[in-house]
């Protein structure tokens, strides 16, 4: 007899009640007077039998299924993993599972993923993207429950996770400013997007609150990638009076700022202070020195939306339509006091 093939019916036979005695007990259910020698017996034989839950069944039972899918544009990159480890880890914790479908960042694909996963009969979808943007969310999604993550529709209709932007960015600039900077640079981002508007407002406002000012001059406008933290670094510290500190709107710009430093002959954490954004696992520990930044919560984001669809499916109100989750700063060797050596 093969594991699939091992009913209640057997279980009952071997364990010499009836089939009734035993669905009481391995779903649990308690309030049955089964005296607790007859309850290990049958768990017993289930156990030696091989028996294991009929999962459709117990969907059935329940009215509502135990799958969630989960679309997202590269379901091997960093950022996606984490939402991924996340999401399962609190499906999980109330005997669901997720179903994922790459994208590729294609309207089409993503259309196709979501049409798959609800053949699937999925109970609800997680759409996740690998940075915090505007999406329009495929009309096929509509049909059930489904929560955004580290994305937003412009409507508001969906309920959304994302990243405490502008909380992050105040954070980075307070470690520059309680560590004695008073002239600090930043290299954003792409202009425009929520990541960059957020963690400049941020930025700001944290100088403000610490009483320090910031000339226009000491932003200045990246894109993301290390070259124009290279370059940007380099503007920056051409200027007459230079920065001592430099706010770089993520680790890949980071990643450029250490090498202009390092041409310049100066030393990050020494001379030049600098602080990034996204703590991604393979840059921000392995730089030399190990580089101080503000983490992006993949994870907890991940974790957030499985709680918010479970709730969504169990028919409880939704009060916050966007819930955001901080962004933890990540402390290591990049920044000195001020006017340490």
């Amino acid at each position: 007899m093969t594991q699939q093939s091992v009913t209640m019916a057997d279980v009952a036979k071997a364990a010499g009640v009836s089939r009734t005695t035993v669905s009481f007990v391995l779903n649990g259910r308690m309030e049955a007077n089964i005296p607790e020698t007859t309850r290990e017996r049958i768990n017993q034989t289930a156990r030696m039998l091989g028996y294991r839950p009929n999962a459709a069944a117990r969907t059935l039972a329940s009215k509502r299924s135990a799958w969630f899918g989960l679309v997202t544009e590269i379901a091997t990159s960093p950022f996606a993993t984490d939402v991924i480890k996340g999401a399962q880890r609190s499906a999980w914790k109330d005997g669901n599972f997720l179903l994922i479908a790459p994208s590729d960042d294609d309207p089409g694909m993503e259309m196709l993923a979501v049409e798959k996963l609800l053949e699937q009969q999925v109970g609800g979808l997680i759409i996740a993207t690998t940075w915090h943007r505007e999406i329009i969310v495929p009309e096929n999604a509509k049909s059930v429950p489904c929560v955004l993550v580290n994305c937003f529709d412009a409507a508001g209709e969906f309920p959304s996770i994302v990243p405490d932007e502008v909380a992050g960015g105040y954070a980075a600039a307070e470690i520059l400013a309680r560590a004695g900077h008073t002239n600090i640079g930043h290299i954003t981002v792409a202009q425009g997007i929520p990541a960059q508007i957020g963690r400049q407002t941020g930025m700001k406002q944290a100088l403000r609150d610490h009483g320090l000012s910031q000339e226009e001059s000491k932003i200045v406008a990246g894109d993301g990638t290390a070259d124009s933290g290279y370059h940007g670094t380099q503007e920056l510290l051409a200027q007459p009076d230079p920065p001592t500190a430099i706010f770089c709107g993520n680790d890949r710009i980071a990643m450029g700022a250490y090498d202009a430093i390092k041409e310049l002959g100066l030393r990050v954490g020494e001379d030049i202070s600098i602080v990034g954004f996204d703590d991604q696992e393979i840059l921000a520990p392995h730089m030399r020195p190990k580089l101080t930044t503000i983490a992006l919560p993949f994870e907890e984001m991940g974790m957030a939306g499985v709680s918010l669809l479970n709730q969504m499916v169990e028919g409880s109100p939704i009060e916050n339509r966007q819930i955001t989750i901080g962004c933890p700063p990540r402390i290591r060797s990049s920044v000195a006091m001020h006017g340490q050596r």
